[in-house]
């Protein structure tokens, strides 16, 4: 079943603002010589990159692929469409990276420190309601193999920024330094085991998509940013509103099929410590403030 069309979408189930929806700017054409495309290629760029040159471009043939933005215009929830249709027209701050199959952008408005957008490229799949999309076995293990990549490379990027905030982290980087500095053999059984940052990821799709091209999101746990603003951003991501890729193929009888609203009117729930706020976002909001420097330190 193909994904519904704007006027045909349910705004209450959305988990994005109007505002968002309708601010995805595609560019018009490739830039022009001198047209700034935006920030250079910051450190995560580089590490979720293979090399560091620019990817190469690829070309696709009209039957297989949705034309190039030169060609098409993408606007409001079908403004993922022009990743997947030309990523090169996106300054690499915007596209990370990108294959045949898929396109990593970083999210426009992320709901975490880190916050990633898996993109598939198949047309027969990309238009369909992600429970439909992922009952292929194939095309669900293409993605789940994805989906993990990206869960260790957000790993390694919250290890790079936060590590140094970090107890665990640092217990295990002073015993490997105490040993190199007696001269001792490293035993790695012997060191403290550090923290385990790919516990602090989370992934997968939302039970009603507010965009109309298939896309699975790859984030870190800690829900701070300045673009988490309403309660139907923070259940998007708290509650069962999001499904994991792992969890598939869903049985027909599975829960998550039959509960596709309601989630985003769910009291709010701190996601480390547990505690009700209700319906009271400004709360939650100061109170995760606090909880993000304590989960930084554990």
């Amino acid at each position: 079943m193909a994904a519904k069309a704007p006027d045909e979408a349910h705004p209450a189930e959305d988990a994005i603002t109007g505002e968002e929806i309708s601010s995805t700017t595609i560019p018009a054409s490739k830039p022009g010589k001198g047209q700034d495309l935006g920030p250079a290629r910051n450190a995560f760029s580089e590490l979720l990159s293979p090399s560091k040159k620019q990817p190469t471009k690829h070309t696709f043939s009209a039957e297989t692929h949705t034309p190039p933005t030169t060609l098409t215009t993408f606007t409001g929830r079908a403004g993922l469409g022009a990743y997947t249709a030309d990523p090169t027209s996106f300054p690499t701050s915007r596209v990370i990276s990108y294959n045949d199959d898929f396109v990593t952008i970083n999210d426009l408005y992320p709901k975490s420190s880190i916050h990633l957008l898996l993109l598939p490229r198949d047309p027969q799949k990309q238009l369909l309601h992600p429970f439909e999309a992922l009952q292929d076995p194939v095309f669900l293990s293409s993605v789940q193999q994805e989906v993990r990549k990206l869960r260790t490379l957000v790993a390694k990027e919250l290890q790079r920024r936060f590590g140094q905030f970090s107890s665990k982290q640092r217990q295990r980087e002073d015993a490997v330094e105490k040993m190199l500095m007696a001269t001792e053999e490293l035993d790695e059984s012997q060191l403290p085991l550090g923290r385990d940052w790919s516990k602090e990821v989370i992934s997968g799709v939302h039970t009603h998509p507010s965009m109309t091209h298939l896309h699975i999101h790859v984030l870190s746990r800690d829900h701070h940013s300045e673009c988490m603003r309403h309660r139907r951003h923070y259940n998007s991501f708290a509650t069962d509103f999001l499904v994991d890729v792992e969890d598939f193929p869903l049985s027909a009888s599975d829960a998550k099929r039959r509960r596709k609203a309601g989630f985003l009117d769910d009291d709010l729930i701190c996601w480390r410590c547990g505690r009700n706020f209700g319906n009271k976002f400004a709360k939650l909001k100061h109170h995760l403030e606090g909880e993000f420097e304590e989960w930084k330190s554990e």
